[in-house]
């Protein structure tokens, strides 16, 4: 199942930084990509649409919703962060299923679903090591699985694939398609990658100094009838 996401007239100011979004809209089920230099206010987008950020003017509704009247548990929403904010203190089973014990389903409801992450994401080897020990690409596994346990209808990833070697990011790419298609969620990813962003996702929104300035098809992200600024961003 997938949300969709509905912004408009956003305005969010953090210190002296200001984001500004006149009008994004986000299919339900799409794959869509928040593209742009560091410090152009993607990751501010990112937790606004969680809620973690009170709204200054507009609003950002997630199913027809305005996202500051839902309770967290009532947003359906999966986050992974660049540095996965995996829990040091426990296992990769346990940060899986740290989401499940503050649902409170049944024990052995949570023991199902957590060995299926762990069957589905090639991890079940590492149930029982910790963050520490395991690889970049093994931490992310993990951080997905802890995100899709919950069975999100929209998942937030900020910058998933900076942090990976190149071997490990093309397979990530393919696992993001794997859970895109097995998952039927909507995904918006972060990322300042043009490569990344035209291969994984349906659409493109380009943020810049704090401005949606576009949002494009994927295949049409090195057009030539960009505005002046998007088309130096993008070297054209």
């Amino acid at each position: 199942m997938a949300g969709s996401i509905d912004i408009r007239s956003l305005r969010v100011t953090r210190g002296e930084f200001t984001l500004a979004v006149g009008e994004l809209s986000v299919n339900a089920g799409e794959i869509f990509a928040i593209l742009g230099t560091t410090g152009s206010g993607k990751t501010v987008l990112m937790e606004s649409i969680a809620g973690a950020y009170p709204i200054d003017e507009g609003e950002i509704l997630l199913d027809g919703k305005d996202v500051d009247t839902l309770p967290i548990q009532q947003r359906h929403l999966g986050i992974l962060y660049q540095d996965y904010a995996l829990f040091p203190h426990m296992t990769v089973r346990d940060n899986i299923a740290y989401g499940l014990k503050r649902a409170r389903p049944r024990r052995h409801d949570i023991d199902e679903r957590v060995d299926e992450m762990l069957e589905l994401f090639g991890i079940g080897h590492l149930a029982d090591r910790y963050p520490g020990v395991i690889s970049g690409g093994e931490s992310q596994r993990t951080a997905l699985a802890r995100a899709l346990v919950l069975r999100p209808e929209i998942l937030i990833l900020d910058e998933p694939f900076s942090a990976l070697d190149p071997t490990t990011k093309l397979a990530m790419y393919d696992m993001l398609r794997e859970v895109h298609a097995s998952f039927g969620c909507t995904i918006v990813f972060v990322t300042h990658d043009f490569n990344e962003a035209q291969t994984l996702a349906d659409r493109v929104g380009i943020i810049l100094d704090g401005q949606l300035c576009c949002v494009v098809n994927a295949c049409e992200l090195f057009d030539e009838a960009h505005a002046p600024e998007v088309k130096q961003f993008l070297g054209i």
